[in-house]
């Protein structure tokens, strides 16, 4: 036996269903419809006025005359320090001081010279007041464990200072 349903019951089951989804969905619009009528009954709270706003009062800048405060006229960046431009370059000063070496000193006479390496190998002799180093680091002093500079170095607020550097014996 074969069944054949009914060219219309196929329909009419489609539109069942679809009234039992739409009722579902009603109910739940019919809860919000009940909550916003509870909160429409309700009444309403007193609300704080907003506080005054105090009158603005204006300021007159009265001290014209004295300095800027938002120019820098003395203190870091503004000393008289300045690394040197006119004087001819040494040897030593194309190198950057970390990749130098202090190997030994020598004494020449009354003179004493320190012996300073290169990365190269090749060893130089310097004295107090050569130059060497990339920031104008001037030789101070020499002793046989050391060689002192000073060097003039930015000092981050557009001026430079001094800042002592030193080679030490490397062994």
């Amino acid at each position: 036996m074969t069944l054949h349903p009914r060219p219309g019951a196929l329909a009419r089951v489609c539109a069942v269903l679809g009234c039992l989804v739409l009722t579902a969905c009603s109910s739940a619009d019919d809860n919000l419809q009940h909550f916003i009528a509870q909160t429409e009954r309700q009444p309403g709270s007193y609300v704080k006025p907003l506080p005054a706003v105090p009158k603005y009062q204006a300021y007159t800048y009265a001290d014209q005359a004295k300095r800027s405060p938002f120019v820098p006229s003395e203190g870091p960046g503004m000393n008289a320090v300045r690394p040197s431009t006119s004087r001819p370059r040494q040897y030593l000063e194309q190198f950057p001081l970390d990749t130098l070496s202090m190997v030994g000193t020598l004494h020449i006479g009354a003179t004493l010279y320190g012996l300073v390496e290169t990365k190269d190998g090749i060893v130089h002799r310097v004295t107090i007041g050569n130059y060497m180093g990339q920031n104008d680091g001037r030789v101070v002093q020499i002793t046989p464990a050391q060689i002192r500079l000073v060097e003039v170095v930015p000092d981050g607020l557009g001026g430079y200072m001094k800042r002592p550097a030193a080679l030490g014996l490397s062994h």
